[in-house]
Parts: C-alpha cells; structure tokens; sequence
C-alpha cells in the first residue's frame, strides 16, 4: 500500500524539539512563515503544497501561553482553507489544562473553551502528553491521544540504579501515574495530603505512606512556581526520607520556581523538552528529551497502528 503524503510543520513555541522529531522521523521539516504586525497580531503563511495530505503541526501552547495557542489556532485554519486532508496537533503540553473544571461560583472551564477552539479552527486530530487532567480528552468530539513520557523518564531512573524507592505523588490526583511508576520501578507509593488555597499556592498537610530512610521520588506532571513540589520535599523530609529526588513531563518553571528548587535540597529534578526553556538550566535540572516518543507516537497514527502499546 502506498504510503499518504504527509507533512511536518511547527511554530515558534519549540522548534528544536520540531527538528529533533524530523530527524527520528528522516522527513524535512515543512516551510512556514509566521510573522506579526506592528501590533502583534499573527500571520501564517504555509510554504508547502498540503492540498489533500496530512500535516501534523508541532507546537506546545506554552509561555507566552496565548500568543503560542493562537499562533497553533491561525496555523490550523491557515491549513484547512488550503485544502489540507487530515490536521493533527502535536501539543506537548497542552495550556490550560489546570482549568478543567469549576471551582468556584462564577469561574470558567477554560480547558473546555481551548478543546473548542481547536475543533473550530479545522483540527482532525490532537495529541499531547501527560494531560493535568485526563477527563480533557472528552472535550472533544475529535480523536484524542493523550501520550505518557513514562518510558523516557522510567529508563533515566532505571540507569541510577537507586534503592528502597518510594514514588510521592503530590496530591490525591496524582496516585495512578505514581502507582504506574511504582510497579516499574518495584517501590513502594505514598502520597501528600495537599490543601490549595489559591493559583499556585499549595500546602502539603501530612504523608500517606512510609517514607522514612527510603529514597524519594516526587512524581508530578508539571513543575510551575515549584511550591507544590517544595512543600512536598519538606513533609517528606520531616518523616525521615534519606534522599529526594523530583520529577516531571513538564517544566514550565515560572516565577520564583528555580530559587525555591535549588534551596529545597533535592538531589535531582529530572523535567522533559516538552516546553522549550527560555534560559539556561540549573545543573540541579535534568531535561530528557521525549523527541523520539512524539516520533514513533506520529509515525504509527499516520500508519493506523497502535499507539497504546508504546506504554504497555
């Protein structure tokens, strides 16, 4: 059978990681030009033929947030009134994610609002990773693959060898991705009762589980302000772990995130490439690249294989 013509493009919110795909995947990376007026408003323009192939645009809505999601949003509707095939959006990480439902009188959905947005602008298809919330994939009325960075962030722990492991998650939600990594890693699970009190301010009550003389991993999704991840270093610590290491898919690290990291005594804190970094990273910070999971992830939709099995 002869293989559909496809095409890989990607905005400006991470193109090394755009490149690395290609070059797993031995496909040129497609020519676009996006520019701003004078006032910021966005301007695509596709530099390849897509009438009836399928294009895959890689970009992750992340800092400036707005500006990357509309810059995906005009790119897609840029693709469909050329008379692409199939548009799928490879969003690494997705933003807004944390705003999945209401938590208070008179507040939005704003993960709901973006999932709109997208099936507006021409959307067939959206991949990300490690979603904050999985229940987003039923905002959409389009196929979802919700992609885990598990098998990158599994091996690195694999390679230090460490022993009487404990996997922390941060907060009740996070327990099945910490009992995954557990099975794995054949450790034991604990989990932080944690109280939010407001955007990004969180505090860490108790710890669920035995942590005492184990070495630690705090096991999140996302690393913003690092005040999560920092009062849940401190309750683990106050029970007696010997050792504490972090990690995460996402390293958005905002704020005062890298100074609170580096004064909480971590011994590591290991993120992924999924959101480029606007400056360079503390040697306490680890980045591994989930390059080649995005690739195999697009080569087999492309090729209607499975790509469940990749985390089987």
């Amino acid at each position: 059978m002869r293989m559909r013509d496809w095409v890989i493009l990607s905005g400006n919110a991470n193109r090394p990681l755009a490149e690395k795909i290609c070059a797993k995947l031995d496909k040129p990376l497609g020519r676009c030009d996006i520019r701003r007026f004078s006032d910021g408003e966005i301007f695509v323009e596709v530099g390849e033929n897509v009438r009836g192939r399928d294009v895959y645009i890689i970009q992750s809505t992340a800092r400036p947030v707005n500006d990357t999601l509309m810059e995906l949003l005009v790119m897609i509707d840029a693709l469909r009134r050329a008379s692409a095939k199939e548009i799928t959006a490879i969003v690494p990480y997705y933003g807004y994610a944390r705003q999945d439902r209401k938590v208070a009188p008179r507040t939005p959905i704003s993960a709901k609002l973006v999932a709109d947005l997208f099936t507006a602008a021409g959307a067939t298809r959206l991949v990300s990773m490690d979603l904050h919330a999985g229940q987003i994939q039923g905002f959409f009325n389009i196929p979802f693959d919700n992609l885990f960075a598990a098998p990158v962030l599994l091996d690195y722990f694999r390679q230090l060898a460490l022993t009487d492991l404990v996997v922390v998650s941060p907060d009740a939600g996070g327990v099945e991705r910490a009992r995954y990594y557990a099975k794995r890693l054949d450790a034991n699970v604990a989990v932080i009762d944690k109280r939010r009190t407001g955007p990004n301010v969180a505090r860490a009550m108790s710890v669920v589980g035995d942590v005492a003389g184990k070495t630690a991993i705090i096991l999140d999704d996302m690393i913003d302000t690092a005040g999560t991840l920092c009062e849940a270093v401190h309750a683990v610590r106050g029970c007696g772990a010997k050792s504490i290491y972090a990690a995460a898919t996402h390293g958005i690290f905002s704020g005062p995130a890298f100074e609170r990291l580096q004064q909480a005594g971590l011994e590591r804190v290991v993120v992924t490439d999924t959101i480029l970094q606007s400056e360079t990273l503390p040697e306490l910070i680890v980045e591994l690249s989930v390059a080649d999971l995005l690739a195999e992830a697009i080569y087999r939709i492309h090729n209607y294989d499975s790509v469940s099995s990749l985390f089987i």
